[in-house]
């Protein structure tokens, strides 16, 4: 019998749009978020705020055998989340879950 922990790491984003002028136009800027953050190994979804022009809500999240892989890889989405010229992170929150797997 194996005593593994699976660690899960869930990352919010509130997102904002200041330049937004349509839901068209934000949800343009918010595609290549949902699009590429998958390549780091994560899941990820627009979770709130969807009719909302100049705001997002995205959630982001990881399963790892480590909390240490877990950290480095929401780490890592959250810093190209942070690099987009396009957008304002408004807060960013994390919730870990810890279970026996």
């Amino acid at each position: 019998m194996h005593d593994s922990k699976m660690h899960v790491l869930a990352l919010e984003l509130r997102l904002r749009f200041p330049q937004a002028q349509s839901l068209k136009e934000k949800r343009s800027m918010i595609r290549p978020i949902i699009d590429r953050l998958p390549r780091l190994g994560v899941s990820v979804a627009e979770v709130d705020d969807h009719d909302v022009l100049k705001s997002a809500c995205v959630g982001v999240v990881t399963v790892s055998g480590s909390a240490r892989q877990a950290t480095e890889t929401i780490d890592e989405a959250e810093r190209l989340v942070w690099s987009r010229p396009d957008l304002e992170v408004v807060s960013a929150e994390r919730t870990w879950m810890e279970l026996d797997a």
